[in-house]
């Protein structure tokens, strides 16, 4: 649709920028095709008649004529620029859409190419003991202090990019960010809970990184940190706030030697 509306717009530039007005010094015009001055006589071609006539130049304003005729020009070229351009972007959205795979997950953008980042196997630890934490489904808990782990000190999922760059395709909508894991012997630490009596609701606690989001289509986002790392574990994390459902791609950043 916008290509062909591109070329509309180009084609009007042609047509429209061949005909103008060649204003006379009464504040008449005609519209002509083109003109040249002829000595004291300016020559054109009436568009209106279709063929070639003649006046005096005392009786033509030129410098009208001319201005109105750059201005004309220049802003059907800038219509046809703005709209190539809008065309070029919904282009390049597209693209961008297609190439990341149809399924959920998160992907790193590296060399150009796409890598898929595994999703991890969390689990919930309390005081009683640990449990897996199931993708999609909240955990029964009870009342107290958790966290959500992850097994191991080191993600084997290595990147040596210092501003990362993610495309996230949601299972449904719901918060999503990157978190520097917290360290502990055997494990990483992904998020704390407070978890109310009664209530059962569940207060998160992370060490967010700031990121740029951008949505590229529905269910689908990009995002990046907003300052380089620094060497470390972290995750990209998926959860809704306070159901106790969060799900982890794990990392760890080492830069390049």
């Amino acid at each position: 649709m916008l290509r062909r509306l591109a070329l509309v717009v180009l084609l009007a530039v042609t047509v429209f920028a061949a005909n103008f007005r060649l204003y006379l010094a009464d504040g008449g015009y005609h519209v002509v095709r083109e003109y040249e001055v002829q000595g004291d006589r300016v020559r054109f071609y009436s568009v209106e008649r279709s063929e070639w006539e003649e006046v005096p130049l005392s009786l033509v304003d030129l410098k009208r004529t001319e201005t109105e005729r750059q201005q004309r020009q220049q802003a059907l070229e800038k219509e046809a620029a703005d709209i190539a351009a809008e065309e070029q972007f919904e282009h390049q959205q597209r693209e961008e859409r297609e190439r990341v795979p149809v399924e959920t997950g998160v992907y790193l953008v590296e060399g150009g190419q796409l890598r898929t980042i595994p999703q991890a196997e969390s689990k919930v630890v309390t005081s009683k003991g640990r449990a897996v934490l199931k993708i999609l489904a909240p955990m029964p808990i009870v009342p107290g202090r958790a966290t959500i782990e992850l097994d191991g000190e080191h993600s084997a999922s290595v990147i040596s990019i210092a501003r990362p760059e993610f495309y996230f395709r949601l299972a449904q909508e719901e918060r999503l960010g990157i978190v520097r894991l917290g360290a502990k012997r055997r494990a990483r630490i992904v998020q704390r809970w407070d978890i109310h009596p009664v209530s059962n609701d569940i207060v998160e606690q992370q060490q967010d990184v700031p990121i740029f989001r951008k949505q590229v289509a529905e269910g689908l986002y990009k995002i990046w940190p907003e300052q380089p790392l620094a060497p470390g574990e972290y995750a990209v994390i998926e959860y809704t706030q306070g159901k106790g459902n969060v799900q982890v791609w794990d990392f760890s950043y080492a830069p390049a030697k």
